[in-house]
């Protein structure tokens, strides 16, 4: 029998094993110095296999929220004699997954919500390492949310997770043992969709948006304890379904980049919580997550279904109030689905198929083309494709240039709302009943 975890009835079963290692079957010339040309021969293997690329993907859209990963290998398309692994869980979700090293985490929850699930899997073969369920009110949702919507966060010691039901937000952390190390009570909470934020992990906290209709805050937990380093009050209005984001300040500090309808799109220090600027509040409710980059933040936000406004702000200290957004629109905008930038191009891949390539300093369009099908989840980029899937669970791929191109089109065999993860020398994609893993190639 396997042993279970009482704090949180965790199955923990055996790490299953990592992933094989590439060697060469070269012998050096030792005229020319064996040892040396074996060190040579293995950094080569290193260099063209495709786990010589892995990284963490630790929280939603990985690094910064960017969405950006420079796995090489990942096919545009593939069949399913190409996938590593497929694993079917036993309840539905539509978090991303999460990777640190050969752990992959990602949440899960029956219907009505009433019990929730954190999934530990070996990221290599798929294999269950451990399943922690606890019991949580039964709430209701958006048609296309879900009770386990919210994408878990590590930062290679802790994995945390955020859940909520109609009375209370709750914050959980274990280790990568599968052992509960904390859970705090984070007060009410009230929202028509149910939860979406995520939380994110920076500098040892916690990092929660508990933007919503009802008292609303931003809170740092330490996350080895679970204690409230710092909690900042915000104003409340239309609940957020954004998460933020972490960036420089320009004065050698980091600054939290968060949006909400009451909020606007605002920059609060890392360190202590101290709200440092704000722009005037949204028109409308946030879903998509922003990004930052070259000091620009993007932020939309919309109703419906659909994106209503997008402003690109300034995000430095040193920016009067009157001069914070460098551009707006308010035409052909995402709503739920996040940003994708290039060194020079932003893509805004529509909730309904419409694509528009901008100029990420000016706001210009470049192009704008109708892809089939609806989206929920967020585009990531990988290298210079950039993939999405459609809420019928298909990956749609297109160059990530300054001409419209489709690469591919791959069905997964299940409905999908969430965003891909890249990580370990694999894409990963959490469907609605599955975890789903293709392998990169030399």
């Amino acid at each position: 029998m396997l042993p279970v975890n009482p704090q949180t009835r965790s199955v923990v079963t055996p790490q299953a094993a990592s992933a094989q290692s590439c060697t060469s079957a070269a012998q050096p010339r030792r005229s020319i110095g064996g040892q040396h040309l074996l060190l040579f021969a293995l950094l080569l293997a290193t260099a063209w296999h495709p786990l010589a690329a892995q990284e963490n993907w630790a929280r939603f859209r990985g690094e910064a929220g960017l969405g950006v990963s420079a796995q090489t290998g990942i096919p545009v398309t593939w069949t399913a004699d190409q996938i590593a692994w497929k694993v079917q869980l036993p309840t539905i979700g539509h978090s991303s997954p999460v990777i640190w090293g050969q752990h992959l985490f990602v949440t899960s929850a029956t219907e009505g919500g009433s019990e929730r699930f954190m999934h530990c899997l070996d990221a290599a073969s798929g294999k269950q390492l451990w399943n922690a369920s606890f019991t949580m009110e039964a709430s209701r949702k958006h048609q296309k949310n879900s009770w386990a919507s919210s994408t878990p966060c590590t930062d290679g010691q802790v994995v945390c997770g955020l859940f909520a039901d109609a009375k209370q937000l709750v914050a959980k952390a274990w280790d990568f043992s599968g052992r509960e190390l904390w859970s705090v009570d984070l007060g009410s909470y009230e929202s028509e969709h149910n939860l979406g934020v995520s939380p994110i992990i920076e500098d040892g906290l916690v990092l929660i948006a508990n933007d919503q209709v009802g008292p609303s805050s931003f809170i740092a937990l330490q996350a080895n304890t679970g204690t409230v380093a710092w909690k900042t009050e915000r104003q409340p209005g239309k609940t957020s379904y954004s998460t933020p984001t972490v960036t420089s300040d320009g004065a050698g500090g980091k600054q939290i980049v968060c949006v909400s309808e009451s909020g606007g799109v605002s920059g609060i220090d890392l360190k202590s919580g101290k709200a440092l600027w704000q722009t005037p509040k949204l028109p409308m409710r946030t879903v998509a997550s922003p990004i930052v980059m070259d000091g620009l933040a993007f932020a939309t936000c919309g109703e419906g279904g659909n994106g209503k406004y997008f402003a690109a702000v300034r995000t430095g200290l040193d920016v009067p109030n009157d001069q914070r957004i460098a551009w707006e629109r308010r035409t052909m905008l995402p709503y739920v689905p996040c940003l994708i930038r290039t060194s020079d191009l932003l893509f805004l891949w529509g909730d309904k198929g419409i694509m528009v390539c901008l100029e990420a300093a000016t706001g210009n369009e470049v192009w704008s083309e109708r892809i089939d099908g609806q989206y929920s989840g967020s585009p990531i980029l990988i290298q210079d494709r950039i993939y999405c899937v459609t809420e019928d669970g298909i990956v749609v791929v297109l160059q990530a240039g300054r001409q419209f191109r489709e690469l591919g089109r791959t069905p997964l065999g299940d409905d999908c709302h969430s965003t891909p993860a890249v990580a370990a020398g694999h894409l990963y994609v959490h469907t609605f009943k599955h975890v789903i893993a293709v392998k990169a190639t030399p």
